[in-house]
């Protein structure tokens, strides 16, 4: 070998091995299989072996003893309970997840240019806080058709009052065997006989104790003149005595009874009586019937029944919005964080308007977190079991009936059927997996962005 031929060897820099190298993960499997063996235990656990359960489960009848195949699925759809939890579990999964969704972004897009903007979204997240039980019960309260224990009835009542004038003497009568008052429909009580200037009429009403009767009410005085006149008054005292359909020392005066006159079956004069029970009417009146008509006597309002059959499901929907608007505000309001402020300022130069702003560029930009804040709503409510079970009463929760209710009736609320309950979870899974296939999908396609 020749000097340069030593030189070029001696600075030559030197082969790369031929032997391929591994991987890491080829090398150390067992390191993976290590960090993974816990999770992978828990997935097993707690959900693989239970899906799988319920899977075999939902095969076998009541008491497990005997396989019957998909008679069990073949009984949920042909039970009217069951029918009725499918078609309000429908109605939960259209309406609860767009409200609140729609909620949320209101309170998010509103709260930007609120001073207190941020005491404001911890008010309205401070419900996420209370478990589902403590939020039920609150609302079985809120519901109650008692006013004077029911928020929600208190404020229906309120407002209806203030519009409509509701009865002081719910529960008077006429004296059936001191006056000539008879029934005459719709609640109202008409005389036999005709009025006449100059003879005061006699109405006696009883029905209402006396120390019952409103305010601090008055003695009755007997009518008296040449006009059209007569008294209204409570036909009874305390303790007795004196004379039926007679005006007697100590009986109370009922004020502000209308009084109608009535000829042809037309009313040609109307009155109130007074703080003495004494009315007088229009000489116009004079040969007409009197008439106590019905609002005289009209029950008090008493609210709406939010807890009957009708509205009982939108009524826990309302409670149940009123827990989440505060997590898909918190949710919308991180992702409005991250809009480019300058398109916004570029279509409000543009000439665009706040609303159109808010409805071409702020919801298409949020279209993403929508999206996520809808689809994990969805996902919620089809397990909803706590507030139906807690807010409905026994007479009307099978109206306010959801599939997680069911199988918990079906399995442990009296039925003993853990086959059909079975059947119903694995319904519900059914129902689950395409909401959470349409969640993957978004979730890969916003990776390979």
């Amino acid at each position: 070998m020749t000097t340069a031929a030593k030189a070029e060897g001696a600075g030559a820099l030197p082969t790369p091995s031929a032997k391929p190298r591994k991987s890491v993960m080829g090398t150390r499997l067992w390191v993976a299989v290590l960090f993974l063996l816990p999770a992978l235990i828990l997935l097993g656990a707690l959900v693989v072996y239970p899906i799988g359960y319920s899977i075999w489960r939902s095969l076998y009848d009541a008491d497990g003893s005997g396989f019957v195949g998909l008679d069990n699925y073949g009984d949920i759809f042909s039970n009217s309970s069951t029918l009725t939890a499918v078609r309000n579990t429908a109605i939960w999964v259209a309406v609860a997840p767009a409200l609140v969704t729609a909620l949320g972004l209101i309170f998010a897009v509103m709260t930007e240019r609120v001073r207190w903007g941020t005491a404001f979204k911890l008010i309205v997240f401070m419900p996420m806080a209370i478990s589902m039980l403590a939020a039920g019960i609150i609302f079985r309260l809120v519901y109650e058709q008692d006013p004077s224990q029911g928020a929600a009835n208190a404020v229906a009542k309120a407002v209806h009052d203030t519009f409509v004038s509701s009865s002081v003497y719910p529960k008077a009568r006429p004296n059936a065997t001191a006056s000539d008052l008879k029934a005459s429909g719709g609640g109202s009580f008409t005389t036999t006989g005709t009025v006449r200037a100059g003879t005061p009429a006699l109405l006696p009403l009883v029905g209402i104790a006396p120390n019952k009767l409103p305010g601090t009410p008055e003695n009755a005085r007997a009518a008296s003149g040449a006009g059209v006149t007569g008294t209204v008054w409570l036909d009874f005292k305390l303790g007795g005595g004196g004379t039926k359909g007679q005006v007697d020392p100590g009986e109370k005066a009922l004020k502000g009874v209308k009084v109608e006159a009535v000829k042809g079956g037309k009313v040609v004069a109307s009155a109130k009586s007074g703080a003495d029970g004494v009315f007088t009417l229009p000489a116009s009146a004079d040969g007409g019937q009197l008439r106590l008509p019905g609002s005289n006597f009209a029950a008090p309002y008493d609210g709406i029944d939010w807890l009957g059959p009708t509205l009982v499901t939108p009524a826990i929907i309302g409670s149940y919005v009123w827990m989440w608007a505060g997590f898909a505000m918190v949710l919308i309001a991180a992702g409005l964080a991250g809009v480019d402020r300058n398109l916004l300022e570029a279509a409000r130069v543009d000439g665009a308007n706040e609303w159109q702003v808010f409805r071409r560029i702020t919801v298409p930009l949020l279209a993403p977190v929508l999206v996520v804040v809808l689809v994990t709503l969805m996902i919620n409510v089809m397990k909803i079991f706590d507030l139906v079970y807690i807010i409905a009463p026994q007479p009307s929760q099978d109206d306010a009936n959801v599939l997680a209710l069911q199988l918990f009736l079906s399995s442990f609320g009296g039925g003993g059927n853990y086959g059909v309950g079975s059947a119903i979870g694995v319904i519900l899974l059914l129902l689950v997996l395409p909401v959470m296939f349409v969640n993957l999908r978004r979730l890969r396609k916003e990776r390979e962005r």
